[in-house]
């Protein structure tokens, strides 16, 4: 059985009671978010010498939300089981050495909060809910019983391990209780002291009450009344239990009385040390452990994650012991949650805890010390980095806000990690160490945080005061550009460090003054490039091992390259059509140096490119280059691709990480994948390629996991398609799924790098650095340590606050249509409410004068009296004041000081009555305008009528109003009609900087269109701003109209051709083309008539060619590939051909072999005629390069790069320049051999050399620079033509007449293997023992046959030879070393592995099968290749391919000593028809260069 890989698990869960148990014999177990987590402890963990003996074993998945309790049966036989309890509402039991579901159920309707496995009953689990309903499950019998024995929320309980019915129960407010399960749910006690959270309860590990010397009546506690009295039975006699609360005290219980006998108080200690801020404030987690041969002894948490062992024997002295009280920094840093006891099967008493801070300690009861520490994860796994310089430190980025730095060298600990947390405080989401300054990394955060680390120290990390707007997606060291680079030597650092961040922007950063600003690159190439256009935001960022070339990742999909100094773009790769989230560039130290031009880069369609750039970098070309064309394509992953890595011990050999959930490693030389790994139960986000081990990779994900595994060790060689991706789909789906926030308005989610294919089908953005799993952000999957109790409390950053109501104009429209519509709809007009309505009687203005006007006639009579003698006196008397201040309502009919006191009153009683505007027109009829909207105005009530009476009260005032007026609508969300006010004062510009802050893009552009200049900047800003929104959403024609209306039509056809269908490719090609934009316009067509040939639509391809004059060439290529498809087409059986293909009428007719057709097709079609117009053609199809073929190359792309080799041949030779039309034919020769299509290889002979190569000689001559080329397409001419006769012998076909004679019925002469031109491996076919081929008496080769035969002297080249066998003993020697170190890796893991696996394990001998010498020799099986030895081989071959003439190594040549094999089984199956002279040279070939492993047998074959 293979080793897991290993891995850092995620942190075990919080705030549980009992989420981590162990099982006797060195089995342990914890929850961690949705699954159990297992760690083998003791000997047979398997650890390296030295190392700590714990291995992590594996996992159990099946919940589908947080495991909230876990816990092993302690019965002898059944060890293996064990249950666990979650939130999903199960209960399930397992079997650990399978990891499978034995059985489950789910009776509980309330989350599950307290689980055990009843140490006396050995089928018997109990668990309780937070409503207080307590179920016990019988397993073997499968019954339930349920009880309710307290109405409040249950936090732990714990069975008796001494009598099978009594269960204790500890619950939220304190209160325990002991109820007797076989009595229904009795409560036996109530045992009340505690006045919070109870946390554990754990029972004496012996009976009986005399265990503790102590006297217990002076040192108990008053009687508790517990409810009614229960006498004494030998079910409660004589039984000790101990609980912690959140009260902050440890309380021992007498069962027996049912009352407290003993009160420990928490210590506050001296926080010594500890990882963790101390501005955090924690809540107290008090969980217990009674040890089982120590019953006067009791272990407990403390405040800051001490542990305590108490001696229970001298209470009243409060005597503890603390756990490593002599090694610093052994004890946890934070509360603990969980402890468990285990028995190791070297009798070893451990206790394991679980923390708040994210580690799992194990500790030796007999000396209190910490044995080891299992670091965990608490977050998404964004960023792996390793040391460059401290080889082997993997620096490890994740969401819970630390930077991890593993050693994973380390033999002493396999998990020596060093925790970072200070100045973080945030997800880490990019890292990147100093390429030559050790323990210097640099990290970015999705809170747009850059900072650099010194990991060496305990220093706090030094914080740029440049943050980004967004998150930080990746971190670069590269060589300082201006104008950070134009200081003296002394003056800049060597390196400076870039980030990239999800606003689309690249920061350079001075590490020698992080505290300066930091420099946007943008300027830069901006100015140095002469860029008029808008430049693309970029997503990724990545330096070439020298430092000379820096390349860029667009959101688009395009990736720049910037030279060195200062920035010049030397060209563009125009391959990805979405979002750019990985670019790395090969390393240089490989054995092949030019290799290191490679650049690989994934996106967030599912496809790997790979670029040679060689070429671009080497020329150094004065204008951009644009780049279309892939040196490999990787193809297989089903998802987007989010992280890429080099392996730095191979040549050409990348792993990639995928959101698929694998890990998937190429051979991206070859375009093969090698191995897929499966480990993760996430999507991946990151990967890193061993610096040390070949063989060895890590990987990160969205499970909480890293992963470290081996290449050799997976079962997959490609990722899952179909069903596997199902199966994979639904691994997935079993992590957590936390429940959605309710939410009064929908939000709009920002489009993000992660999370991006949410947001639209595009993903076309890059914002936010969590991915989304089922719907659920990473701050909602990440945050799992809240409190119970408490609803978790989402941090929303300010940036995502205002972008949050992200509106279109268009839509918003639509929306206010829809609205009304339903609400008609619903609700439709009643006429009985609306004539109600009518005939209501209009509010008095003055209610309260009124209302005394209505009092009796005696207070009317009153008041009559008062008025009188108000008027007639003629000063006012104190009690004549006091009548008229109680009847203000007099005011109306005497002086207007009175009038204005009445009409004070009357104004207060309409606010308090809640009708503000009746009050305003109160205070208009007193001419108090500028009081009635300063008041309006304070209280928020302005309304349109107030503000149109403004202007009565003056200019001044007016204005005023409008504006607060305008504010006032702000804050209700009414901004189009804020704008329209401060339009009514000519503030234009704050009206459209309000609309535009508040997304009415389109309102915004109509006021500034209408009332400012045409060339106001502002109006163009508005354009590129809702341009650049409405192309994150997805919306791309509509923001080509807004960069058309800025005047950019270079970014509309950018943004038009990112949908990547035919149709708007040709759309933006159109329009880059009216634009004058012509080399965009004719890339764009280039990429439609592209699009249009993989459905087979010749018309339509070939019209979008002709939307640009400079793809007359491309125009002549497609039409090649035309008639070849046809011509192909037409030789298959009619029932396989393709209905759905359009071709155009001149690709119908037959006249003529397939050359002539095409060259008249050019003349009559396309115009081209005469030498200068070939020439000219010639000369624009020169300039495009395609890479060479693999056997993985699809077959429409092959065609396509074989055509355009064919054109240029043909165009050659119709300007007579035969010393370039033989390479190009050779070219589309050697495309088709090296995809291993012989088929299409033979027609390309058969259409352009139907007379054979004579024709081509006579034309060139002997002195011709092209005769090497020229005998290398002849030998692939005369090695397909000995494989058809060859062939024909082996099984007659229509066509074999040519080559065959037959003398004998068919019947008798069928082959006994027979293989198809396209299926047969040229080396396999060839290879057939000699003895297995029929001999043929009735055989007899034509006179074409023999003439063929006599020619192959030509493919018996001695030097050709000797080249390819020096080329297959460095290939060999190579294989050979690698086979030694993997042979090497493999004994190690032999030794680290639990005493190896057993002599008889089928497994053993599968894996050492490989391991075995191919060649069937026993002297070589026994006579291993020393070092020395190969190195000898491989600097004599090298040597020898030195020595050779670069004619011989300039272009391929058919394989020398296969073409021998195949000639002398010719000569085997034809007696006489080979020529002896040739036969003995071709033996000879054979004795002098055969000795390599390919083909050693078939020599040995020959010659027996």
């Amino acid at each position: 059985m293979k080793p897991e890989p290993l891995s850092l698990p995620p942190s075990p869960n919080w705030y549980c009671a009992r989420c981590s148990d162990a099982a006797p014999g060195g089995i342990f177990g914890f929850a961690a978010r949705t699954s159990v987590f297992l760690v083998r402890v003791g000997p047979s963990a398997g650890a390296n010498p030295g190392a700590p003996p714990f291995r992590v074993v594996g996992e159990l998945v099946g919940h589908t939300e947080r495991v909230s309790g876990f816990t092993f049966s302690h019965h002898p036989g059944q060890y293996n089981l064990c249950a666990t309890s979650s939130d999903d509402g199960t209960v399930k039991i397992w079997d650990v050495e399978t990891k499978a579901v034995v059985t489950e159920h789910s009776l509980h309707q309330h989350t599950i909060s307290a689980l055990h496995w009843s140490p006396t009953v050995k089928d018997l689990i109990v668990s309780g809910d937070e409503k207080g309903v307590v179920f016990c499950y019988w397993l073997n019998r499968n019954d339930s019983q349920h009880f309710f024995p307290e109405p409040r929320t249950i936090f732990c309980l714990t069975c008796s391990p001494h009598h099978e019915d009594l269960v204790a129960i500890g619950y939220k407010d304190g209160i325990v209780v002991i109820i007797d399960i076989s009595k229904k749910g009795e409560v036996i006690h109530r045992l009340r002291g505690h006045d919070d959270e109870i946390h554990s309860i754990a029972w004496c590990p012996l009976s009986g009450e005399d265990c503790l010397p102590l006297n217990q009546e002076e040192n108990s506690e008053p009687d508790i009344p517990n409810g009614k009295l229960v006498t004494e039975t030998p079910i409660t006699k004589g039984c000790y239990l101990a609980t912690g609360s959140k009260d902050q005290t440890i309380r021992i219980w007498s069962c027996s009385r049912g009352r407290g006998i003993m009160v420990l108080k928490l210590p506050f200690l001296k926080r010594r040390g500890g990882g963790v801020d101390p501005a955090v404030k924690e809540r107290l987690w008090l969980t217990l452990h009674w040890p089982n041969n120590q019953p006067t002894q009791l272990v407990s948490s403390c405040f800051g994650g001490e542990l305590l062992l108490w001696d229970l024997t001298q209470s009243w002295r409060r005597k503890y012991t603390l756990f490593s009280a002599s090694a610093e920094g052994q004890n946890h840093s934070r509360i603990i949650f969980n402890l468990c006891s285990l028995k190791t099967e070297d009798d070893k008493q451990l206790l394991l805890s679980t923390s708040m801070d994210r580690d799992v300690k194990c500790w030796d009861m007999a000396t209190l010390e910490c044995c080891w520490t299992l670091p965990s994860l608490g977050g998404f796994v964004y960023s792996l980095a390793f040391s460059p310089v401290d080889v082997g430190c993997l620096a490890i980025g994740v969401g819970d806000g630390m930077i991890r730095v593993w050693n994973t060298l380390s033999i002493k600990n396999n998990y020596e990690v060093k925790s970072f947390w200070q100045g973080v405080k945030s997800k880490v989401t990019a890292l990147c160490w100093h390429p030559n300054k050790e323990g210097c990394l640099a990290f970015g955060t999705d809170d747009g945080k850059v900072g650099l680390y010194d990991t060496c120290s305990n220093k706090p990390p030094q914080i740029s005061s440049t943050y980004h707007k967004k998150t930080v997606y990746r971190l670069a060291w590269g060589p300082p550009v201006p104008p950070m680079s134009l200081g003296g030597e002394g003056d800049r650092p060597s390196l400076t460090l870039y980030s990239c961040g999800g606003e689309g922007i690249v920061l350079q950063h001075n590490p020698w003054k992080l505290s300066g600003e930091a420099f946007n690159i943008n300027k830069l190439v901006r100015d140095t490039n002469s860029i008029k256009y808008k430049l693309p935001v970029h997503t990724e960022i990545s330096w070439k091992g020298d430092g000379k070339v820096m390349a860029l990742g667009n959101e688009d999909g395009s990736i720049e390259i910037f030279q060195v100094p200062n920035l010049k773009l030397l060209c563009t790769i125009q391959q990805h059509h979405k979002l750019v989230n990985a670019i790395v560039w090969h390393h240089e130290h490989g054995s092949r140096p030019e290799l290191s031009c490679l650049i690989a880069s994934g996106s967030n369609n599912a496809v790997i490119y790979v670029h040679n750039l060689r070429t671009v970098l080497e020329s150094n070309p004065e204008s951009p280059v644009t780049i279309t064309e892939p040196f490999r394509t990787l193809s297989g992953h089903t998802a987007k691709v989010t992280s890429l890595a080099w392996s730095p011990h191979h040549d050409g050999r990348l792993v990639s990480a995928c959101y698929d959930g694998t890990a998937q490693v190429w051979d991206a030389l070859l375009e093969e994948p090698l191995f897929n790994f499966r480990g993760h139960r996430g999507r991946l986000l990151c990967v890193a390629w061993s610096p040390v081990d070949p063989e060895c990779i890590y990987s990160g994900a969205d499970d909480f996991c890293v992963y470290r595994w081996l290449t050799s060790m997976q079962d997959h060689s490609r990722p899952p398609q179909g069903k596997k991706c199902v199966e994979l789909e639904k691994k997935r789906l079993s992590q957590p799924k936390p429940k959605l926030k309710k939410k009064k308005k929908p939000t709009l989610r920002l489009p993000g790098k992660q999370d991006s294919s949410i947001v639209t089908e595009d993903e076309s953005s890059r914002e936010t650095s969590g991915p989304v799993e089922n719907g659920v952000s990473d701050q909602d999957g990440e945050e799992e340590t809240q409190e119970p109790e408490l609803p978790p409390s989402p941090v929303v950053s300010g940036e995502a606050v205002s972008c949050i109501a992200v509106s279109l104009g268009v839509e918003k429209s639509k929306v206010t249509v829809n609205s009304k519509a339903t609400l008609l709809k619903k609700e439709p007009p009643k006429e009985k409410p609306e004539a109600l309505l009518k005939k209501r009687k209009t509010r008095s203005m003055l209610p309260l004068s009124t209302s005394l006007d209505h009092r009796s006639k005696e207070e009317l009579h009153r008041d009559c009296l008062v008025l009188a003698t108000a008027t007639h006196a003629k000063e006012l008397n104190e009690d004549l004041s006091a009548d008229l201040e109680e009847r203000f309502h007099l005011g109306l009919f005497t002086d207007r000081a009175t009038l204005y006191r009445m009409m004070e009153t009357e104004g207060k009683g309409h606010l308090e009555s809640g009708h503000p505007e009746l009050f305003h027109q109160l205070m208009l009829w007193k001419g108090d305008l500028k009081g009635v909207l300063q008041a309006a105005a304070e209280r928020g009530e302005l309304t349109d009528s107030l503000v149109a009476v403004a202007p009565v009260a003056g200019y001044s005032v007016w204005l005023w109003a409008v504006e607060a007026f305008a504010k006032q609508l702000c804050f209700q969300d009414q901004y189009v009609k804020a704008a329209s006010y401060l339009l009514s004062i000519h503030k234009v510009y704050e009206a459209v900087e309000l609309l535009k802050s508040n997304h009415f893009y389109r309102e915004a552009i109509a006021v500034a269109k209408a009332r400012l200049r045409p060339e106001d900047p502002v109006l163009k800003d508005l354009y590129l701003s809702w341009g650049s929104i409405l192309e994150k959403d997805g919306h791309y024609a509509i923001a080509a109209k807004c960069y058309l209306g800025a005047t950019s039509a270079y970014d509309a056809a950018k943004v038009l051709a990112r949908k990547g269908d035919a149709a708007s490719l040709r759309t933006a090609a159109e329009l880059a083309s009216i634009a004058g934009e012509s080399e965009l316009a004719a890339s764009l067509a280039l990429r439609c008539a592209q699009e249009l040939l993989l459905v087979k639509n010749w018309v339509g391809a070939q019209e979008a060619l002709g939307l640009h004059e400079s793809l007359q060439g491309q125009r002549l290529v497609f039409c090649l590939l035309e008639l070849l498809c046809r011509h192909l087409e037409e030789k298959q059986p009619p029932e396989v051909r393709s209905p759905s293909s359009v071709y155009h009428q001149w690709a119908t007719g037959s006249e003529g072999n397939l050359v002539q057709r095409v060259t008249g097709v050019w003349r009559n079609t396309f115009s081209v005629d005469t030498p200068e117009q070939c020439r000219a053609a010639l000369k624009k199809l020169q300039d495009v390069k395609y890479p060479s073929a693999t056997s993985n190359t699809p077959f429409r792309q092959l065609l396509l790069h074989v055509c355009h080799d064919l054109t240029l041949a043909i165009l050659s030779q119709q300007t007579a320049s035969w010393e370039e039309a033989v390479p190009a034919l050779l070219q589309a020769v050697l495309r088709s051999y090296t995809s291993g299509n012989f088929t299409l290889m033979q027609e390309i002979y058969s259409a352009f050399l139907p007379s054979g190569c004579d024709y081509l000689r006579d034309k060139l001559g002997d002195l011709s620079l092209a005769t090497a080329a020229f005998k290398s397409l002849e030998a692939f001419f005369i090695y397909g033509q000995l494989y058809e006769v060859w062939w024909s012998l082996c099984g007659p076909g229509p066509e074999s007449s040519i080559w065959v004679k037959s003398t004998v019925p068919a019947e008798q002469r069928a082959p006994e293997d027979s293989a198809s031109a396209e299926d047969t491996e040229p080396e396999a076919a060839a290879a057939q023992p000699r003895s297995s081929l029929p001999s043929g008496p009735g055989l007899r080769l034509s006179g074409e046959s023999e003439r063929l035969l006599s020619a192959c002297k030509e493919l018996f080249s001695e030097r050709h030879a000797s080249l390819q066998a020096s080329q297959r003993t460095v290939a060999e020697v190579q294989e050979t070393l690698a086979e030694m170190i993997h042979q090497h890796q493999k004994s190690q893991l032999c030794k680290a592995t639990a005493n190896g696996p057993s002599r008889d394990d089928p497994g053993q001998e599968a894996e050492q099968a490989p391991s075995r010498p191919q060649s069937p020799s026993r002297e070589e099986s026994n006579a291993p290749l020393s070092l020395p030895e190969l190195t000898r081989r491989l600097t004599e071959a090298n040597k020898k391919i030195a020595e050779l003439p670069d004619s011989v190594k300039a272009w391929p040549f058919p394989d020398v000593l296969e073409c021998c094999l195949v000639l002398l089984h010719i000569g085997s199956q034809c007696p006489g028809a080979v020529n002896p002279e040739m036969q003995q040279q071709a033996e000879e070939l054979l004795q002098k260069y055969g000795h390599t492993r390919a083909y050693r047998r078939y020599c040995q074959t020959l010659h027996t």
